[in-house]
């Protein structure tokens, strides 16, 4: 087996924050908010609107992995598309299940999974950054912002 998969698998899981953070900074909070203010409801259960956007995302790339297998010259699309599928699940695991509770449950601490779902509750204390999610960078104007308002969300 040759190493340049692995590599393009890597390449892509690493290449979906920058992604994601674009994705979420302007189309979520841009042109598809109409979508995305389900999420930042704080009496949301069950099923958003927002759910469409994981969809979506997974049928692009499903899409492309069928191509990749089917057509003659286009196999690097899947490594490609197994990096941002373990992206994907990253995220849903992290986002979703960690920090939402989606399953229902409370779930163990986890240090660093709880510095992430800390600056998630800040992007939605202040509907701003950080868009990120498993790399979010929060400026240290707000980092200070939040800090002198203790006032915290629940987001599960």
């Amino acid at each position: 087996m040759s190493i340049e998969p692995v590599i393009a698998a890597v390449t892509s899981f690493v290449a979906m924050e920058p992604v994601t953070y674009a994705t979420h900074r302007w189309v979520m909070h841009g042109v598809g908010e109409r979508l995305h203010r389900s999420h930042h409801r704080l009496d949301r259960s069950g099923w958003e609107a927002n759910d469409l956007y994981p969809v979506g995302f997974a049928t692009i790339v499903m899409a492309a992995m069928a191509i990749g297998l089917n057509r003659a010259g286009w196999g690097d699309l899947v490594a490609s598309s197994i990096g941002i599928s373990a992206y994907g699940v990253s995220y849903a695991l992290v986002h979703d299940v960690y920090i939402h509770r989606r399953l229902g449950r409370r779930l163990p601490n986890v240090q660093v999974l709880d510095r992430l779902a800390d600056a998630h509750e800040i992007h939605h204390r202040f509907a701003g950054e950080p868009y990120g999610m498993l790399l979010p960078i929060v400026p240290r104007a707000l980092a200070r912002r939040a800090a002198d308002s203790p006032q915290r969300i629940t987001l599960g």
